[in-house]
């Protein structure tokens, strides 16, 4: 069982939508430790659920469309306080609420975002988005750092999401 879950995500074939599978290869590298699990997916499902209950913390990477192109934020993520329906496509958020109704776990949760600027058709980072996965890569490495030295996630998300402002 992984402490710290890393679950990168996002459509490789869409632009900067994609980002969510380079970090996860970079995060690979920079964090290998039998404490932590880096998973790269499409998009969120309900099947990832089950990894997620597994694990003590979870942080959520994906690209954004809030924000100016490169803003990285990190905010804390609860599950919601109604039953989670099943649909296509889920919320990091959902994917907390499967795991707490379907196993009864409640890891602790962060999203980190890289605000995209094209989510058009194609296979490559828009520059400014390349220009700044090496700083998406340093604050998921410090984050899990901090987790698994062991400060609670949700106070690391607070404080991450205040540093990048």
């Amino acid at each position: 069982m992984p402490r710290v879950l890393i679950v990168a995500y996002g459509n490789p074939l869409r632009s900067d939508d994609g980002l969510g599978w380079i970090i996860a290869d970079e995060l690979r590298c920079r964090l290998a430790s039998p404490e932590v699990e880096v998973v790269r997916l499409q998009q969120l499902l309900p099947e990832v659920a089950e990894s997620v209950s597994r694990a003590e913390t979870v942080i959520f990477v994906d690209a954004s469309r809030d924000g100016e192109p490169g803003d990285i934020r990190c905010q804390p993520v609860a599950a919601p306080p109604t039953r989670v329906q099943f649909s296509h496509q889920l919320s990091p958020a959902d994917v907390l609420g499967l795991a707490c109704q379907l196993y009864g776990a409640t890891p602790q949760a962060s999203c980190v975002t890289l605000a995209g600027e094209c989510f058009e058709h194609g296979e490559g980072l828009s520059q400014k988005v390349g220009a700044r996965l090496p700083l998406l890569a340093a604050r998921v490495e410090q984050l899990t750092k901090q987790i698994l030295s062991g400060p609670a996630a949700s106070s690391l998300a607070s404080r991450e999401d205040e540093a990048a402002s």
